[in-house]
């Protein structure tokens, strides 16, 4: 029997993330699990404390079609029903998110592994930038 086509969407945005909207979209009642990731700007990094907030920069076009493709890997490996992902550009305040990875699967084994692997392989693959800022100063840091 063939597998149905896995609902998706990514997207580059510049506002907040809505994970409520993400749950709903990728909600399906064929689906037995959903997982959502949140990457969320934390106050320190690498020995650094103080940091203030992030901001990120891609080009839009280009990060779309990486992370769609790992999407498809996704969808070859794993039964799954929908994926939606968001990373935000622009500054992103300590404490909000600026990645979101929703998956829906038949069975949350497939959804637990697909999400990770699509979280992992978006740090690793898909070209972003980061810039940590703290008070007096602000680096651009290295990916995953």
């Amino acid at each position: 029997m063939e597998r149905a086509a896995v609902r998706r969407r990514v997207a580059i945005v510049s506002e907040a993330l809505d994970p409520t909207g993400l749950l709903t979209e990728v909600g399906d009642p064929s689906a037995g699990a959903i997982v959502l990731f949140l990457g969320t700007a934390r106050n320190h990094s690498e020995g650094k404390t103080g940091v203030t907030h992030l901001e990120y920069e891609a080009y839009a076009g280009v990060v779309v079609d990486k992370i769609e493709e790992l999407v498809a890997e996704a969808e070859d490996k794993w039964e799954l029903v929908a994926v939606a992902i968001e990373h935000r550009v622009g500054e992103v305040s300590v404490g909000q998110a600026s990645v979101a990875v929703a998956v829906s699967a038949v069975h949350r084994d497939a959804a637990f592994e697909a999400g990770r692997f699509l979280i992992d392989e978006l740090k690793n693959r898909a070209p972003i930038w980061k810039k940590e800022h703290w008070p007096g100063g602000g680096e651009w840091v290295a990916g995953a």
